[in-house]
């Protein structure tokens, strides 16, 4: 691999983010975490209602960045080989041979659109794809486009037809986003910025494959502090035997966590994770992670105020 300037990839980092700005009105926060996730080598699962924006989202940073999008839109009658891809046969000069189809999770950025209204069957398809960046069909392996990415989206109120995730296929997500309503001022931006002129407004190609491949070797070798890591395997094993937590959280949100930091920690041009990285990500990184006890939900407690709570002690 071609070497690569860090100072370099953290300016043009910025300058995507400015890009993603231009098409993307607020949303600072969760545009942050997403480009975290990516930095990370994550997966993310983004959760609002509809209309805020989360496949504009997803779509403009894929193409600020040149990686190759697609789209998955779930259903109830969606197959595994409809995202996987499946054997056909096609004819050729020695006669028919089989051959095999690459479906759509063959991108660098898929967005799983609604990925709780396919079947459990068809969402364990990709938990290959998530974890090990393969998909296995017909007895082949074939190996996914690096750098590789499940951004994938589900609305919290209309459950209607719906399947829930299960807890080993959130728990491959690296962090939960929670997209929000916009406040006056932005939604007034969106509505004039949509409403006249282009409709899509341009944004510019800033990072290439090769650069967010050699961003993400530096955002592992960006050092961490030893009480910081402690503090953050203390805060996950905490989940475990917190009072209000039914399922706490694995090992693997320890890690999520570390990583993720570090992503933070680059992305804002730093060369050392700090506690501010730890304090922003540990609602993202470990919302999906736990459950809480009946008598927090019937309290109104989310699990992100049991992590406020956690983070405090």
């Amino acid at each position: 691999m071609t070497a690569y300037d860090i100072d370099d990839l953290q300016e043009k980092l910025s300058i995507a983010r400015d890009q993603i700005g231009k098409r993307i009105v607020g949303q600072s926060d969760v545009l942050e975490q997403l480009l975290v996730c990516i930095l990370a080598d994550g997966n993310a699962l983004l959760e609002s209602n509809p209309g805020l924006g989360k496949t504009t989202m997803v779509r403009t940073v894929a193409e600020v960045t040149d990686l190759q999008f697609s789209r998955i839109q779930n259903t109830p009658d969606l197959m595994p080989s409809d995202i996987t891809g499946t054997e056909i046969i096609r004819e050729s000069e020695t006669g028919r041979d089989f051959v095999f189809e690459k479906g759509p999770v063959f991108a660098n950025v898929v967005l799983a659109d609604e990925i709780n209204r396919a079947t459990p069957k068809t969402q364990a398809a990709l938990l290959e794809a998530m974890q090990e960046k393969q998909v296995t069909a017909a007895g082949e392996t074939y190996q996914l486009p690096s750098p590789f990415f499940i951004l994938a989206t589900q609305n919290p109120i209309d459950q209607s037809g719906t399947y829930t995730l299960p807890e080993a296929q959130t728990d491959r997500f690296m962090m939960k986003l929670l997209v929000e309503y916009p406040d006056f001022e932005e939604e007034s931006r969106i509505v004039d910025m949509f409403t006249t002129g282009a409709k899509q407004v341009p944004v510019e190609k800033v990072l290439s494959r090769e650069e967010i491949r050699a961003a993400q070797e530096f955002v592992r070798d960006v050092p961490i502090a030893d009480d910081i890591r402690d503090r953050v395997v203390r805060l996950v094993q905490r989940t475990r035997d917190a009072d209000e937590i039914d399922y706490g959280a694995s090992p693997r949100a320890s890690m999520a966590l570390v990583l993720a930091s570090k992503a933070r920690a680059f992305l804002r041009g730093r060369s050392h994770v700090a506690s501010e990285d730890i304090e922003a990500l540990a609602a993202p990184v470990l919302r999906h992670r736990i459950v809480l006890d009946f008598r927090a939900e019937r309290e109104g407690r989310t699990t992100d105020d049991a992590v406020a709570d956690l983070l405090a002690e």
